[in-house]
């Protein structure tokens, strides 16, 4: 199996329930591990022989400038994202942490994971 990561991807964002929320706004943390073929690129060393990371980076930065209410429909709508973009991909998982959720208490963060299997009959 290969697969590329993209580890904690710090984008500023205003997505949530709150008003305030969507006007204060916060850090988000994103963690995404895509499933997909890379021997062909561990061959030739050419990028046309696998997903770059720097283009799936751009569709984050892009998605995640709609606002939206949940983060589930956030990462939904990434994970869509990428996969119409590269659908050579077989699976995707995208964690999203918001880094200072609007609740009582000292946390790191609250979040969800998303995770997709594109492969038939799965």
């Amino acid at each position: 199996m290969s697969k590329i990561y993209l580890e904690e991807v710090k984008i500023y964002a205003y997505h949530g329930v709150l008003p305030e929320e969507n006007t204060i706004g916060t850090y988000y943390l994103l963690n995404l591990e895509i499933h997909t073929d890379l021997w062909k690129a561990a061959a030739s060393d050419d990028l046309h022989d696998t997903i770059s990371y720097a283009d799936i980076n751009a569709v984050i930065h892009r998605e995640m400038k709609i606002q939206s209410k949940l983060l589930e429909h956030v990462a939904g709508r990434i994970i869509s994202a990428v996969h119409r973009d590269f659908p050579q991909i077989d699976y995707i998982k995208l964690k999203i942490t918001k880094t200072a959720p609007p609740m009582q208490g000292e946390m790191k963060g609250a979040g969800i994971e998303l995770e997709k299997s594109f492969k038939p009959n799965s």
